[in-house]
């Protein structure tokens, strides 16, 4: 969310900014959509990773974007997310998964040994058999065939599954969006008509999220005017709004 201090004074806007640390929260809650989205992508089904994993390493490379990127506009954001948290996730899994050498080794010595058995045997070899042979326990074995199993990416489009809660949005449905969007219009209107004072104790404590004590700062007032200030302010709200929303 951005928040425009235009309508405050220098120094007002000052001490906004001093008690308000920006909007780093509001970002990481916006994109995390898409680092869901990603993880699946990247994840596709492979054993030996958890997408949870992915997920937190997409979070915190979102965290991260968003403190640092300061440029103009949410597509130029948009991008510069995608690109770190894709990054942080890709990093991830080239760190788990065996080398590309590493990975021809040992289907080798799994080939070997299971020709071997199979010639010694006269009959595909058992695993337990064949971890015998390699000197394994089953679990060893069991881990080194995830290992020598290939990365696969999926498109999105054939891993995508209407049903699957994974790909679930969190939006709400249409009818929802219609009715917050009818409400913030009476609230937005409400506001609109508040005394200019008003107006700005209302923006401090509910948008910018200050306490009545930076408010005051930002006012050059007392605290107890500023408690009275709200108070008016949301008195002549709950008169506006009264059979529209209900103000606590």
């Amino acid at each position: 969310m951005k928040h425009d201090h235009k309508p405050f004074s220098p120094a007002q806007g000052r001490a906004v900014r001093a008690a308000y640390g920006g909007d780093v929260a509001d970002r990481v809650r916006r994109f995390t959509p898409m680092v869901r989205r990603l993880a699946w992508h990247l994840h596709a089904h492979r054993d030996g990773i958890e997408l949870e994993d992915l997920m937190q390493v997409g979070l915190m490379a979102l965290t991260e974007a968003a403190r640092r990127h300061a440029g103009p506009g949410e597509d130029g954001f948009a991008a510069y997310a995608k690109m770190r948290a894709r990054g942080a996730m890709v990093d991830l899994i080239r760190r788990h998964v065996p080398r590309s050498r590493g990975n021809g080794e040992r289907r080798r010595l799994l080939r070997e040994h299971e020709t071997a058995l199979r010639a010694s045997l006269g009959r595909e070899p058992r695993e337990d058999e064949l971890a015998a042979a390699m000197g394994l326990s089953g679990t060893e074995l069991a881990s080194l065939r995830a290992q020598c199993e290939p990365l696969r990416f999926e498109a999105l489009d054939e891993a995508y599954s209407d049903g699957d809660p994974a790909f679930a949005d969190a939006m709400p449905d249409a009818l929802t969006m219609l009715q917050d969007q009818q409400l913030r219009g009476h609230v937005t209107a409400a506001i609109a008509a508040l005394p200019e004072r008003l107006q700005l104790v209302v923006q401090l404590y509910f948008v910018e999220e200050l306490n009545l004590a930076e408010i005051a700062g930002v006012l050059e007032v007392s605290i107890p005017r500023v408690h009275q200030l709200k108070a008016q302010a949301l008195d002549r709200l709950r008169a506006a709004l009264e059979g529209v929303a209900e103000l606590i």
